[in-house]
C-alpha cells in the first residue's frame, strides 16, 4: 500500500487581554509558506453530517476597513470560482459575478 502523504496549515492568533486578535500568521509547509503575517481569515468547514458549514473570520484589530472592503470583494470572486469549478453550474457562476461586481461598484473600489 502507498504511502499516504498528510498535509498540515495552521494558523497562530495572538489575543489582547480581551481576546481579541492583535497578530495572526499562518503556515503552509507544502506551499513554502511560514509564519506569514495576515490581517484576517475567512475559514470555512463543511459539517456532512450536522448538514451545515462552520466558521470562522478573524480579523486583527487594526485591519484597516478599506482592506477589510476589498478582502470581502476578493474573496467573493474567489468564491464565484470555485462554486464554478465545484458546480460547473455557469448561470449561477455568471449571477455570482454580475454581484461581485455590484459589490465593488456600491463600495467604489473599481477605479
Amino acid at each position: 500500500m502507498a504511502k499516504v502523504h498528510t498535509s498540515k496549515i495552521e494558523l497562530n492568533v495572538e489575543l489582547d487581554e480581551n481576546r481579541v486578535p492583535e497578530k495572526l500568521s499562518w503556515s503552509a509547509e507544502d506551499g513554502g509558506i511560514n509564519k506569514e503575517e495576515a490581517k484576517a481569515v475567512m475559514l470555512s468547514v463543511w459539517d456532512s453530517k450536522a448538514q451545515e458549514s462552520l466558521r470562522i473570520d478573524l480579523w486583527t484589530k487594526d485591519m484597516p476597513v478599506d482592506e477589510m472592503k476589498v478582502f470581502f470583494h476578493q474573496t467573493l470572486v474567489s468564491m464565484s470560482d470555485t462554486f464554478n469549478r465545484a458546480t460547473q453550474d455557469e448561470k449561477m457562476t455568471a449571477t455570482m459575478k454580475d454581484f461581485c461586481d455590484y459589490f465593488a461598484e456600491k463600495l467604489e473600489l473599481k477605479k
